[in-house]
């Protein structure tokens, strides 16, 4: 094989598509746009309202084409960070272009694992960003052993836990809290259903590791902490772990981290990069 051939896949420019253009997807397209991940152009962008996103690239060097996400196509990338009520059909329309998925809204995912089998089925990847957690490559080793226990206790600012579905079956509201308080205990799926936009953290480790009904989640509401903290511990035939992540809040979306569009940013960069650490 021949040096061109043997870096024919690595150097070719990827066209990438985002849906949609919310904290984590206009961080990620700036950066693209501003050359910071090598051999990925950014090509389109999803947006329930098309104005709005168009005004937000206006000012990119190279801005792409804004559509719904029904008329996205002709990428060879897809970054899915869209709310969980249109993740499938986010999804579908990688499975249609032969894409790789990376997806954000991982517990929307937890009930929707055909979709796997469809994009496996017509030659699509869906990957999964490490996102705001950690340890998710020992995680994943450990899997191929014996994992006898996996918890996560997350705890975030009332404030970023806001509109989830759970909260309404609480009989107290959790903005009146004056010290932190265990508002749910349960399993991955279970938490993915009721805390849809705020712990997709706990459904990728339970796909990391022994599946969504044998994670146990505690979800911790704390009006002193003004970061969202993730707590995982781990017992296995192989090691026993301990991490903790302490992230920083997006200005826009206090239920999101920051380090959670940087993790899709170094997602795409080593799609090409010839040198990576980490499984």
């Amino acid at each position: 094989m021949s040096d061109q051939e043997r870096n024919s896949g690595r150097s070719e420019t990827k066209k990438l598509a985002i849906a949609s253009l919310g904290s984590i997807g206009l961080e990620v397209a700036r950066r693209i746009d501003k050359g910071e991940v090598p051999h990925i152009s950014l090509s389109q962008v999803s947006a329930r309202d098309i104005d709005r996103a168009r005004e937000k690239v206006s000012q990119f060097n190279q801005p792409p084409q804004v559509v719904p996400v029904g008329e996205l196509g002709g990428f060879d990338i897809l970054l899915e960070c869209a709310p969980a009520a249109i993740f499938e059909a986010v999804v579908e329309k990688g499975i249609e272009n032969n894409a790789l998925i990376l997806t954000l809204s991982v517990g929307a995912l937890l009930e929707r694992m055909e979709l796997v089998e469809r994009a496996r089925a017509g030659g699509a990847r869906i990957t999964v960003p490490t996102g705001a957690l950690l340890g998710l490559d020992a995680v994943n080793a450990a899997r191929h052993g014996t994992i006898n226990a996996v918890k996560l206790k997350t705890t975030k600012n009332p404030r970023a836990l806001a509109g989830a579905p759970y909260l309404e079956t609480l009989d107290f509201d959790i903005s009146s809290l004056t010290e932190p308080k265990m508002i749910f205990s349960g399993s991955a799926r279970e938490a993915a259903k009721g805390f849809p936009a705020n712990v997709n953290v706990g459904a990728a480790l339970a796909l990391a590791g022994i599946g969504p009904d044998k994670t146990e989640v505690e979800i911790w509401a704390d009006p002193s902490v003004s970061r969202n903290m993730h707590n995982i511990s781990m017992q296995s035939d192989s090691s026993n772990l301990s991490m903790s992540i302490e992230n920083i809040q997006s200005e826009t979306n206090p239920g999101t981290g920051k380090i959670t569009a940087l993790s899709a940013i170094a997602a795409l960069e080593r799609l090409s990069a010839p040198l990576f650490v980490g499984t």
